[in-house]
């Protein structure tokens, strides 16, 4: 890796390639930026993850933390696995060893937390092989410290939540009413799911929803509960009736007033942003859309609310853990729907006062916290 290619005024302050070659582990940990506390960032486990795409996502959480107002740095780690194919076993086994390796820094620069294909057991093992409560987030609610401090399972829906009142926040200030729009959500895992779910109770009409499978389009809506239910029991939301399918690349173009990419890095780019019809963007998955992709939506005036700004639900209740503030879960959720309205309000007030993009104007936020910090 050439370090020219990336580092600059923020970062990165430090890059680890460790292995283990009896456990099968190799894996990356970029810190970004610790100015405003240890970097924070999950552990995403894939055959193809590599340094760049660990460092791209290490600097949106630099961003995403300092957006959000939280003590934390920007940090991120993957291990380059393929989870389908090991058991429970040799999963664990990679898991102990990355944290091992990773003890002299954690949790004093890095605070691990989960990604794609980790969960609150990995973060049980983590911070087991690890030695400190604090070592990451996302654990399960019943590993405690002092009887009262306990994990929070990413499971409980925190992101979707902040998703979802990160989309109220947009079609308010775009002079809208949420009751009864239309939104097609790319990703129907854990962030996609809940977002689903809070946007049906808060009025929007959920009309299609995608997996790996294919896409569920109801365009008089769809039942968010009972396609979790057949998801949860056939293994995929194009198994709902009376839903029609269609392919996983048609959730862009679909007739819909709000599109929600939930699901992996990149999924709208040059060759398929043109054909997106919704007037709102709102980014839950990480670096959802390419740079190519985004100028386009940007010439068809298309309101984008971008990621680290929409999905920072998961990093504000990971503080929340942090903090010992388990027991009080309503007070976690109330926090993340006050940082998420307020935040995206103040980006898409910028975007509109500079006459720049509202990515633009979260990175200007942003940027400007780090450096005073940095100072």
């Amino acid at each position: 890796m050439d370090l020219k290619n990336f580092a600059d005024e923020f970062g990165p302050e430090k890059i680890l390639e460790v292995y283990d070659a009896k456990a099968g582990m190799h894996g990356y940990l970029v810190i970004d930026n610790t100015a405003l506390g240890p970097g924070k960032g999950g552990i995403r486990m894939t055959p193809s993850v590599n340094v760049e795409e660990v460092f791209s996502l290490a600097r949106t959480m630099t961003w995403k933390c300092a957006l959000a107002e939280l003590p934390f740095g920007g940090a991120k780690a993957g291990i380059v696995a393929d989870p389908k194919k090991m058991s429970q076993e040799q999963k664990k086994k990679i898991i102990e060893s990355f944290s091992k390796a990773l003890k002299p820094l954690c949790p004093s620069n890095y605070v691990a937390a989960p990604d794609v294909n980790t969960g609150e057991e990995e973060m049980r093992w983590f911070v087991e092989a690890n030695g400190s409560w604090k070592a990451a987030t996302g654990k399960p609610a019943s590993i405690c410290y002092k009887d009262d401090k306990c994990g929070i399972p990413h499971e409980v829906g925190s992101t979707g939540y902040g998703v979802a009142h990160a989309t109220a926040a947009a079609v308010k200030y775009a002079g809208s009413e949420l009751n009864g729009m239309t939104v097609a959500i790319e990703g129907f895992g854990n962030v996609g799911s809940f977002t689903a779910k809070y946007l049906q109770e808060m009025g929007a009409k959920i009309v299609a929803v995608s997996d790996s499978k294919g896409v569920a389009y109801c365009k008089d809506g769809l039942n968010v509960v009972k396609i979790s239910d057949v998801k949860e029991k056939t293994g995929s939301v194009v198994n709902y009736r009376p839903c029609e399918v269609k392919d996983s690349k048609e959730i862009f173009s679909l007739p819909v007033d709000i599109l929600i990419p939930a699901a992996l890095s990149y999924s709208i780019t040059e060759k398929n942003a043109g054909s997106v019809k919704a007037k709102i963007l709102v980014e839950a998955a990480n670096i959802p859309t390419t740079n190519e992709g985004e100028n386009i939506l940007i010439e068809k005036n298309i309101l984008i609310v971008p990621d680290f700004v929409a999905n920072a639900g998961g990093v504000i209740s990971s503080y929340a853990e942090y903090k010992g503030l388990s027991q009080k879960l309503s007070k976690v959720f109330e926090l993340v729907e006050r940082k998420i309205t307020k935040n995206t309000k103040r980006v898409l007030e910028e975007a509109d006062k500079r006459d720049i993009s509202t990515r633009q104007a979260a990175l200007k936020i942003a940027k400007e916290r780090v450096r005073r910090a940095m100072k």
